[in-house]
């Protein structure tokens, strides 16, 4: 089963904390200083805040796939809906290890569909940049690549 992925950037960490745990009835699955993510089965979401975007907003939104074959299944999705998509194989952002691919709705919203293959110690510096031959985006909020995709 697939979970919805939503990723807020934010400008006050701690004051997004106390108000998301409220809504979600608990505390982060996930907590660093710069970032917290809340796995929640009801509503089944990965529900991530973080302060690295440029302002306040929604950063980006995505589907979390549970197995290679989902993801895959969403892949096929996206050439269906004939987005152009960047894949990145084991990136590594937002304090996990993930396959994914990216893509952008009619009016330039990112979306991410994914698979996580673990967690790592830091934040990431997979900021994915236009074509893979480029050197990755430093200034991409949270690994969103820049569009328009090759």
């Amino acid at each position: 089963m697939k979970r919805f992925h939503v990723h807020v950037a934010v400008n006050d960490l701690e004051a997004n904390i106390r108000f998301y745990s409220a809504v979600f009835g608990t505390e982060p699955s996930v907590r660093e200083d710069d970032y917290a993510k809340w796995m929640v089965e009801d509503p089944r979401i990965n529900f991530a805040i973080s302060t690295r975007g440029d302002k306040p907003e929604v950063n980006y939104l995505g589907i979390q796939a549970e197995s290679d074959a989902e993801l895959k299944e969403l892949r096929v999705r996206l050439n269906e809906a004939q987005a152009a998509v960047l894949e990145q194989q084991e990136a590594v952002c937002c304090y996990a290890k993930s396959d994914k691919y990216w893509a952008f709705d009619p009016q330039g919203l990112a979306w991410e569909t994914f698979h996580t293959l673990g967690s790592v110690p830091v934040f990431g510096e997979d900021r994915a940049s236009t074509k893979a031959s480029e050197a990755p985006n430093k200034s991409a909020a949270c690994c969103v690549p820049q569009q328009p995709l090759a």
